[in-house]
């Protein structure tokens, strides 16, 4: 982990801090919801965890900017932290455990490390550039991930959020073909389906519409996985508005047939 060893293990710092937080209000009988603006849904245990996560990195990390869900941006600079407190607040309001907090680092314009973090899992899942993609409970006690040699659409499993949002970009029926096309299809959704990609337990995950700090941590432990990550024009990383990601054998096919990538 040249460079960044001491920010990804800062990064696990923060993950158990908030851990501690989001259990503690997941199924919470007093759990307060309220409806953002864009009709998303944020409970108090997204702030706090949030609130928690900007403390420490001014305490830690001064210099640097932080850019997350709930609050505006802080801070200029080469680098800056991308957090999600709460990846997958539906899931969490209604019991659902697949929810997770995801940390982390762009400097320059670049994501150099990710951590994601689904403590209603038991699951930890994260990577640095040039270090490899990793999952386990700690840094001490951890197992490398590998993407799958999935070759063929017609042998591959697929994971996606939704359908709606395809259809609303005039995609949706191009996007049932790919289903339909596919060996398995499956609605993991939101961080599950890029980190079961990275496991080498799914061939392809895509979404029609993402914000920066839903992928910025996912981009990483895909590509350091031995994957693929970009947006449906093939921009490489989380700055497309979108995600394709694959185990890389498959990507040219799949922008083909979704992507916004002229032929040719």
């Amino acid at each position: 982990m040249p460079g960044y060893d001491d920010d990804l293990r800062l990064a696990h710092v923060l993950a158990d801090a908030v851990e501690r937080v989001t259990m503690a209000r997941f199924k919470a009988l007093d759990l307060a919801v309220s409806t953002k603006p864009d009709l998303t849904l944020v409970t108090d245990a997204d702030t706090a965890a949030e609130e928690l996560i900007r403390s420490q990195l001014k305490r830690t990390r001064p210099r640097d900017a932080v850019e997350g869900e709930e609050f505006e941006s802080t801070g200029h600079g080469p680098r800056r932290w991308v957090i999600d407190p709460i990846d997958g607040t539906h899931n969490f309001v209604r019991g659902v455990p697949v929810w997770a907090t995801l940390i982390s680092l762009v400097d320059n314009e670049e994501v150099v490390l990710g951590l994601v973090a689904a403590p209603a899992l038991s699951r930890r899942w994260w990577a640095a550039l040039g270090s490899g993609a990793w999952s386990g409970r700690s840094l001490t006690s951890a197992s490398r991930m590998r993407v799958s040699k999935v070759s063929r659409i017609e042998d591959a499993s697929i994971s996606y959020a939704s359908l709606s949002g395809w259809s609303e970009r005039g995609k949706g029926e191009v996007f049932t073909t790919l289903l339909d096309d596919c060996w398995r299809t499956r609605a993991y959704g939101d961080f599950w389906s890029y980190m079961l990609l990275a496991e080498g337990a799914v061939d392809i995950a895509t979404e029609p519409s993402l914000a920066v700090y839903d992928m910025a941590a996912l981009v990483p432990i895909v590509t350091e996985a031995g994957g693929r990550f970009t947006s449906l024009a093939g921009r490489p990383g989380p700055f497309g508005g979108n995600a394709v990601a694959t185990n890389g054998l498959l990507h040219d096919e799949v922008l083909a047939r979704l992507g916004d990538v002229p032929p040719g």
